[in-house]
C-alpha cells in the first residue's frame, strides 16, 4: 500500500486539470495503475485515494449496517461526490467540476501528502488553516497519541 509523503504547489489550468508532481509519482505503487478516487473531505479540501486504497476503504463502507439512519447519513456525505480519475498521458488528474466548486479550487492548490492519501487544498484556505490550527500541534500530539500509545517515546 502507497504511502505518501511531502507537501507540493499544483497549477490547475482552465480544464480543472493539474500535474501530479513527479515526487508523488516516485512514491507511487505500481498497483495503483494511475487510478484514483477523489472526493469531498471533512474540511473544504478534497481527498485522493490511490484506488487499491480506496477499494478497501469501501469494502469496509459497505459492511456497515444500513438499518441504522446515522449509517445511512454517514454514507451519504462521505462517498457523495466520490469519482474515479486516471491520469493522463500527461500526467494531470481532472477534477470534476462540482468537486472543484466544493473546494474552492481555481488555480492555485496545494496537494499534501496524508499518508496512505493526498490532500488538494485551494493554496489560500491551505496556508490559513494552516497557520490558525498549528498552534495546537502539541495538545493534539498528546491528544492522538493517547490512542495507539506514545509513537515518539523512544525517538
Amino acid at each position: 500500500m502507497t504511502s505518501f509523503l511531502g507537501e507540493y504547489e499544483v497549477a490547475m489550468d482552465a480544464k480543472g486539470r493539474f500535474l501530479l508532481p513527479s515526487g508523488i509519482r516516485k512514491q507511487m505503487a505500481d498497483e495503483t495503475g494511475g487510478q484514483f478516487v477523489i472526493k469531498r473531505d471533512f474540511e473544504s479540501c478534497l481527498t485522493i485515494y490511490p484506488l487499491d486504497t480506496w477499494k478497501a476503504i469501501s469494502d469496509k463502507i459497505n459492511k456497515l449496517n444500513d438499518f441504522k439512519p446515522e449509517v445511512r447519513e454517514f454514507k451519504r456525505l462521505f462517498l457523495n461526490g466520490a469519482t474515479i480519475v486516471e491520469l493522463d498521458s500527461a500526467d494531470r488528474l481532472l477534477v470534476p467540476r462540482q468537486l472543484l466548486e466544493y473546494a474552492g479550487l481555481k488555480k492555485d492548490a496545494i496537494l499534501a501528502a496524508q499518508g496512505n492519501k493526498l490532500e488538494l487544498w485551494d493554496k489560500d484556505t491551505f496556508n490559513k488553516y494552516i497557520a490558525q490550527n498549528s498552534v495546537n500541534m502539541s495538545r493534539l500530539a498528546e491528544d492522538v497519541a493517547r490512542d495507539f500509545g506514545n509513537p515518539f517515546e523512544n525517538m
